[in-house]
């Protein structure tokens, strides 16, 4: 079948307004569910080349995940939750918007989770460090404290 010129550009338009919305280059959600991925292997502690040998895969293979510049097929992002001991919906969480393939341009800036994710990874080192059984324990009730106030002042103000 022989498509005339006019038809292929019909085609082409009608494809293309399909496919998700990317910036700059990216796709906000491959690029959440890469962070994630960075975040979870940084909080165990292990490297690129670490979780690359665990799944047969290279650490360049790895870094392009995390970046979100090579999307992450439904079986290799199994495993990675396998891997890392998190649930699948680990790397959907804190996902704005409700995920639907139309909701891309609601995705908060990968910026903003990056410092975020950057944050929580300082915050759980540190709290390594601390040698103190107590002083954790407190730290940790101080944390539970703070977040119980903040999500009330929350909800009170809607």
């Amino acid at each position: 079948m022989d498509l005339g010129g006019a038809q292929m550009a019909t085609r082409r338009a009608r494809d293309d307004k399909s496919k998700p919305v990317r910036r700059g280059g990216q796709d906000p959600i491959d690029a959440h569910v890469g962070g994630r991925l960075r975040l979870r292997r940084m909080l165990l502690g292990m490297s690129q080349y670490d979780i690359g040998q665990a799944m047969g895969l290279t650490f360049q293979q790895i870094q392009k995940y995390e970046r979100g510049k090579s999307r992450i097929g439904a079986g290799r992002l199994y495993e990675f939750a396998r891997v890392l001991n998190v649930p699948v919906s680990f790397f959907f969480d804190d996902l704005a918007g409700d995920g639907a393939a139309g909701s891309h341009d609601d995705a908060a800036p990968v910026e903003t989770e990056g410092r975020r994710d950057r944050q929580l990874l300082e915050l759980m080192r540190a709290y390594r460090r601390i040698l103190d059984p107590d002083v954790r324990r407190t730290l940790f009730e101080l944390a539970k404290s703070l977040a119980s106030r903040s999500s009330s002042a929350h909800d009170s103000k809607d």
